[in-house]
């Protein structure tokens, strides 16, 4: 079977530019792969096109426009992920602009295809209370809700990604003051994030009934894990979370956010520092953002501050002072000569 210039670009595309050139994590590098096998898919059964004999020439901007339309209508997926896969056809064709220059045109005119816009859901963030009342929620007096307590607080305090906070190991997080944990984010980014000294207390306790603070050979055994000894999985995360949240809207669904899901809880980090007055170039480095542009939008979101700003800024009139327009006979008498 002859090769075709599509699937060598591929295997150099998946093999060798997302993993070194551009040392993409392994979750973005999935889900590239994702967009390229429902690719092949629509070509498949949409097109009739064999996936082996698929050719660079092939691939028009009229042929990625009908995948886009195809994953919208038949496979009924969100503007969002719509979205994502045509960022992974960009993504790609930068790469096989740079290899073959005489595919140059079909390739701008592919990078041109335009992101549809999305509305922007609001942000869910616990409010201090809510934050509270949920991490009171695991029953401390077992194994499994001292975890799960570790997992909540530690989730808030470090405003950890799910998936930052399922790859730490024993060796990230320093017990010793100034107490910090190691995270490895987004491009394979490491920050180091300080944590309080409550937490702390919490994550020693944790460790010492595991038994690995005297274990030399503990370093690299997961921080949070299942009772099959593996390391927890996002969806693992997902549900200790809605599981405790459950229970919490039984006692005050006041303070249970629209949506809840691990990342809420990287929200409410960063709502809590700015309302502390924390400056936004510092959250920036906790959050492990590039741009401060991007931790911006916290500061967009915060309806308290806002409310607090305006009081500040502006002194509300009393009723009292305002006089009654019913009284003004100047104002009545053009109103009448007006309607007559």
């Amino acid at each position: 079977m002859n090769e075709t210039d599509f699937a060598l670009h591929i295997n150099g595309f998946f093999s060798r530019y997302l993993p070194g050139q551009r040392n993409l994590s392994t979750n973005t590098i999935t889900s590239y792969r994702d967009a390229f096998k429902l690719f092949l898919v629509f070509c498949e059964t949409d097109r009739k096109m064999k996936a082996d004999k698929i050719r660079i020439s092939d691939l028009t901007p009229e042929l990625v426009a009908e995948y886009l339309a195809w994953l919208e209508r038949v496979r009924h997926c969100g503007v969002g992920t719509r979205n994502q896969r045509l960022a992974a056809f960009k993504s790609f064709f930068h790469y096989v602009a740079s290899l073959q220059p005489e595919h140059l045109l079909n390739c701008q005119r592919i990078l041109d295809l335009p992101m549809k816009k999305v509305a922007r859901k609001a942000m869910n963030y616990f409010s201090p209370e809510g934050l509270h009342l949920l991490l009171s929620q695991p029953d401390t007096s077992t194994p499994k809700g001292r975890r799960d307590h570790a997992l909540l607080v530690l989730l808030y305090d470090t405003a950890a990604r799910v998936q930052e906070i399922i790859d730490l190991r024993v060796r990230d997080v320093r017990l010793e003051q100034p107490a910090t944990v190691t995270l490895y984010g987004k491009g394979r980014k490491t920050r180091v994030v300080p944590v309080t000294v409550k937490t702390a207390s919490i994550m020693e306790g944790y460790f010492q009934e595991k038994g690995w603070i005297e274990r030399s050979n503990a370093s690299d055994f997961p921080v949070f894990m299942n009772s099959r000894k593996c390391k927890l999985s996002r969806a693992g995360v997902a549900y200790i979370l809605s599981k405790h949240v459950k229970s919490m809207s039984i006692e005050g669904s006041h303070h249970v956010p629209g949506t809840v899901s691990p990342h809420c809880l990287r929200h409410t980090k960063a709502i809590h520092l700015l309302r502390s007055g924390v400056p936004l170039i510092y959250i920036r480095d906790i959050l492990g953002h590039v741009s401060v542009t991007t931790t911006e939008i916290y500061a967009k979101v915060d309806a308290e501050a806002k409310r607090k700003a305006l009081e500040d800024a502006y002194e509300v009139p009393s009723q009292d002072i305002i006089p009654s327009w019913e009284k003004d006979r100047g104002l009545m008498t053009w109103l009448v000569e007006l309607c007559a």
